[in-house]
Parts: structure tokens; sequence; C-alpha cells
């Protein structure tokens, strides 16, 4: 249902929006041509043939990468943005690590999922991720990285047959489990972690079975340490935006009030988040060349996505877990040239990390038994809003409290609460409204301007507010769809 808040689309985007539409569509075109080849140029010996209509999936999901980060990614955009689709309006529903990715394989919130925050990833109920779903259609499943904070090392990924949990994630010589032996691995983990992907791509020259790969590099994740010959190259200058030169806080709740990061500190981690993608473009690359010259490039849906955002010393934070566009904006990209989805186009929809599985579930033909709340990328749905959610972790005072937005492409409404939550996810706390924020994204993007502070209820009526407020109750109590 459309938001009475929501504008019309402008022209351009929804001409980008039905050349995506055409290619989904194509799909089925695309994967009943597959089917009738005879193989693909090359070896026999050498070169992977279709295998009927399901593609293969690749995902790959670094840690912390905010969007304007296309200068170390040149590489990636070159295949996923030159060959695929650009999401220009990617969200993730939670910003922190392991709900982001735990929404990523399940297609769920976080309130869904029962994933609250980074340590409680047990709560994650394995069967209802995608990777059960595609073990049990005939899918080789493959890991490769980091999986989900707080989970033992020693412990199985559920639903992987081929796999290495690096734990405690680190950048040179990690530990891993690698097919249920503990090891240590020596090497730069994005490098090991490319050598391991490059290898089961190319079983799949012999395996006819079809297959999805997760591979979820450390990088650009703190503490930002890049390989030798990368560790003083040069990046692009960078002065800033709005946001971080915003000397007046006073309508923002206190944690950002006390926040006092300056340009200098988001300029150091913005470089030594750059120097760190380097190595993930050129892994990206030769995951690009492999598919390439084993035949599966084309018949192979990619999904690119960043599971959380990260702030360059806006508002005086450089931090996730806060409801600001540079937390909860990330990179989001897709390519699968066998169902007319490699032309080069941009998507303007608002999508999250909620959608991911539901599209990959669409592209091989699977229908979900449990409930999600995203919606498959490949149909023409178009959300007009979106939930995020993030809740505060024990006793302490430092940081955000709990809070939840609604957000369109043009306003942002957020409430703080009295809520937090204890080791197993349990909540507690009266619920009551500490705070409240909202923004016109149209106007002020880079949100200076809480127009809730010192506002008359009739500005609020003017706002639009209690139908925002009614709005984003609703979405903290939904419960996904069938």
């Amino acid at each position: 249902m459309r938001d009475e808040h929501e504008g019309q689309v402008s022209g351009e985007s929804e001409v980008s929006r039905r050349r995506f539409l055409a290619g989904s569509a194509a799909a089925v075109a695309a994967t009943a041509t597959l089917s009738a080849l005879p193989g693909v140029a090359g070896s026999a010996s050498a070169v992977a043939r279709p295998t009927g209509t399901r593609p293969n999936v690749l995902l790959i999901v670094t840690d912390d990468q905010p969007k304007d980060t296309d200068w170390a990614t040149q590489r990636i955009r070159n295949w996923l943005v030159g060959n695929g689709v650009e999401f220009t309006n990617g969200h993730v529903t939670t910003p922190l690590c392991a709900p982001s990715r735990s929404s990523i394989f399940s297609g769920r919130y976080a309130h869904n999922h029962g994933v609250l925050s980074n340590g409680h990833s047990y709560n994650l109920d394995q069967n209802t991720t995608v990777q059960r779903y595609l073990k049990e259609a005939g899918y080789r499943n493959g890991f490769f990285g980091k999986y989900l904070n707080s989970w033992n090392v020693a412990d199985t990924p559920p639903h992987f047959e081929d796999f290495a949990l690096l734990g405690p994630v680190v950048y040179n010589d990690g530990q891993y489990n690698r097919n249920g032996t503990v090891q240590k691995i020596p090497g730069y983990s994005t490098h090991v972690i490319r050598d391991l992907a490059l290898d089961f791509i190319q079983k799949g020259t012999s395996d006819t079975r079809p297959w999805f790969l997760v591979v979820t590099p450390k990088a650009p994740h703190g503490p930002n340490t890049p390989e030798p010959k990368y560790a003083n190259t040069a990046v692009p200058a960078w002065n800033g935006r709005p946001s971080v030169f915003e000397t007046d806080k006073s309508d923002k709740p206190a944690y950002v009030q006390d926040a006092k990061a300056t340009l200098a500190d988001g300029q150091r981690i913005r470089q030594d988040q750059f120097r760190t993608l380097l190595s993930v473009d050129d892994a990206v690359q030769s995951i690009h060349n492999k598919l390439q010259a084993t035949g599966q490039l084309d018949n192979t849906l990619v999904i690119y996505i960043g599971d959380n955002g990260f702030a360059w010393a806006d508002h005086g934070r450089t931090a996730k877990s806060v409801p600001y566009r540079p937390s909860i904006e990330v990179p989001f990209y897709l390519s699968w040239p066998a169902a007319g989805l490699g032309a080069g186009t941009t998507d303007n929809r608002l999508v999250a990390n909620i959608d991911i599985a539901p599209t990959i579930l669409n592209a091989v033909g699977i229908k979900p038994d449990t409930p999600q709340d995203g919606r498959s990328l490949l149909t023409p749905h178009r959300r007009w809003h979106l939930l995020t959610e993030w809740w505060k972790q024990g006793n302490g005072t430092a940081g955000p409290t709990t809070w939840a937005s609604y957000i369109s492409t043009r306003e942002q409404y957020t409430e703080y609460y009295d809520l937090r939550a204890d080791r197993q996810g349990a909540l507690a706390g009266t619920g009551a409204v500490l705070f409240r924020e909202y923004y016109d994204l149209v106007n002020d993007p880079y949100q200076l301007t809480n127009k809730l502070y010192q506002a008359t209820q009739r500005d609020e009526r003017k706002l639009g507010i209690p139908a925002l407020a009614a709005r984003l109750a609703a979405d903290r109590e939904s419960r996904g769809h069938l």
C-alpha cells in the first residue's frame, strides 16, 4: 500500500525500473535457452555446463562498508554495476553485523528472527534461512569468511557442506573452522577467503549441482589493516560533508550531543577503509575471472551488499548502530546476465538486506514455508517505506537507547525507547518513548534539523507525525508474509 507521504517517482527512474523488470521477466526465457544449450565454449573438462534452469548464486557481504566508497571498488562496480543493477536506495534494517547478516540469510526483520545484537547469533532459526532452502533443493552450499558474531568457531554453520569460518575475525594469519577442523591458515584473510572461493567455483566444472557461495571478508571493518602493498596507498582527499560539521546539536538525543569525533577522525577511518577495500576489489575481480574462465558467469546470480554502513564523524560519531543515513545506507548491487540483468541499469526502489533471501528463492523457484518480511527484487514490488530498528544491550549508559525508525525516500521518523535486551535477547523496560526525530530528507539530506525539536502539536499534525507513529508501531509488530 502506498503511503500518502510518498511522492511520485521520476520518469528516468521509471524507465530504469521497467528495464530491470523486463530483465527479470527474461529470466524464464533465459533459463529455457540455457537448458537447451549443448554446452558453452571451451574445454569440456574445464568448463561448466548449464544444468537446467536454476542459477548458481554468489552472495558477497562486506563488513561495515558505507556508501561513497566507489573509488576503492572500481572493478567491483565495473562488473556488478556496469554489467548488472545498482540499487541506489540500498539499506540495512538493523545497522549491526549479526542482526543484519541474519536478516540477509532469513529475509526477516530482527524483531522476527531474534538476533537483536552481536551476542544473540544462536537465536536465528536456521530452518528459516536461504541456505536451508537451497540445500534441500540440491544446491552445493559454500561459506568462506566471517559468519555471525558470537558464533563458536568450532560449530558447523548449518546447511553448508564446504566452509571456512574465520573466528576470531582478523586480517592476518586467522583461525578457521575448515569443514569441521579448527586450524590456523596463514596469510591475509581476504586472500585466503578469495582462494577458497576460487576452488569452490572450480569444482563447479565437475560437480553438476548448482551452487550457493557466500563470501564475507572482514574488510573494511576496523582496525582496517591493509595488506602490505596497499598500506601507504594515497586515497582521494575528502573534506567532509555538512553532517560532519554540525555545531548545534541541541535538537539531537544526548548521545549525539556528547559525540566529539572530528573531520580528521573521519578522514582517517575513510582512508583505512579504502585501503582494505582495495584487496576486496582484487578478490572480487579474481572471482569474476574464474566464473568467466569456467563458463559459469552468465547463469550466476551475484548479489553484493555491505552488512551496515559507518559514520565518518557525521554528527560527531565514528560508528554504526544509529538511525542516520551513513549508518543504514549501503552499496547494493545485483548481476545475472542469463536473466537479462547484465546491461548496467540503476533501480531507485527502496530496498534492503531483507530482500536478498526472497530474491534468491524467487530466482531458484522456491516458495518459502516460513514468513519473510522482504520481497524479491525480481518482481515489480515497490515499497514506499522501510522499518529500521536497533536495541540497546545491557545496562550501560553510553550510546543510543533502543530505537526504531520509519524511512522513505522523502522523510524519516525515529523513536527512542526505554527498552534493553539482555544476553539472551529478552527485552526489559517500560517501552516508553524517550526522544523523537523527524527529518525532511529532500530538503535536509544530511539530517541537520530535527523538526520535532520544540514542535507544537499543530506542527506535528502538519508533518503527519500521528500517522507516522501509528505506522511505525504497526511495523514493529509485523510478522512477515508467506
